[in-house]
């Protein structure tokens, strides 16, 4: 194994290969053969997941000066070194499922960096310096054990695709609306008891991911052009309330379903699940009626919050 790991390290060195896959092989170290003499400097991507690295060596910008990808997916390490600054010229770094429980602040230094991937570790906290990346487009810190994020987050004026699923967030920034190019936002799993109200603003701003934030009480207004995902969100109505609504035609009958949340007011300036539920099925009731069939809708004890948002 350690023979055929040396050839192939020694072929992309006379090659001049930009591309390294070193994927599977069982690695507990970085290869030394990567590090010697002058390393590999026309490699550009660096493949090495699914190993047992534990370290990065200090040396490894050094030897390897033009790498651009460096994918370490699914090992052991347990910091992001300082050396780790030194590669200017990376713009992809995925340490996705590792045992991360640091992240130095030299990451800030990686000015070129677009894409960063963290999820499935062990972070408690990012460093602020993480909003020195004015580069970074896709930042996915998913299933670590963030309680906050850093307020310097709002610094990253490229980021597009923020994932920060399942963690332990009670709230969330609001300099993070004034993310100008944020598309899509996740939050799914996490303590969230409210949103900033000027979540969604943003034009730019088109998914928004918050589902099983069980404290989670209502939605800002602003998101209501938007897709949203928000089940598992708020407290259950009452079963007496879903039994009383419902519309049915011939054999079909529809109740409201018992996933459907009533959260928030109208004092909290903010759009109601139970209003996001109920516009559906105003929806499903003109389109019964445009295909020509009978629909009979029984509205006995609705809540008056309910009612109004359905015309007939």
């Amino acid at each position: 194994m350690a023979s055929e790991l040396c050839k192939t390290i020694s072929v992309a060195r006379l090659e001049k290969h930009k591309n390294l896959f070193l994927n599977y092989r069982n690695l507990h170290h970085f290869p030394l053969e990567l590090l010697k003499d002058e390393g590999l400097q026309y490699l550009e991507r660096l493949y090495m997941k699914r190993n047992s690295l534990t370290t990065l060596p200090e040396n490894l910008a050094q030897k390897l000066p033009n790498l651009v990808e460096l994918y370490l997916h699914s090992n052991n390490i347990v910091v992001v070194p300082e050396a780790i600054g030194s590669l200017v010229k990376l713009q992809c770094l995925d340490l996705s499922d590792n045992a991360l429980e640091i992240v130095c602040p030299e990451i800030g230094r990686l000015r070129a960096l677009r894409h960063l991937r963290l999820a499935n570790n062990q972070l408690q906290f990012l460093p602020p310096e993480v909003g020195d990346l004015k580069e970074l487009q896709t930042l996915d810190i998913s299933t670590n054990r963030l309680l906050t994020l850093p307020e310097r987050l709002h610094l990253c004026l490229s980021l597009q695709y923020l994932t920060v699923d399942r963690n332990r967030l009670w709230c969330v920034p609001r300099h993070l609306c004034q993310l100008p190019s944020l598309n899509e936002l996740s939050m799914a799993g996490n303590r969230l008891a409210f949103l900033p109200l000027d979540l969604g603003r943003s034009r730019e701003l088109q998914y928004v991911y918050v589902d099983n934030n069980i404290h989670l009480k209502g939605l800002p207004s602003y998101l209501y052009n938007k897709v949203v995902g928000c089940s598992g969100c708020g407290a259950p109505i009452q079963v007496s309330e879903v039994k009383l609504l419902s519309f049915s035609s011939g054999q079909l009958t529809v109740f409201l379903p018992a996933e459907v949340k009533a959260i928030g007011t109208e004092n909290d300036r903010v759009l109601p699940l139970q209003e996001l539920a109920m516009r559906s099925l105003h929806h499903t009731y003109h389109t019964f009626l445009k295909g020509g069939q009978q629909l009979v809708l029984w509205l006995t004890a609705a809540p008056p919050s309910v009612c109004r948002h359905l015309t007939y």
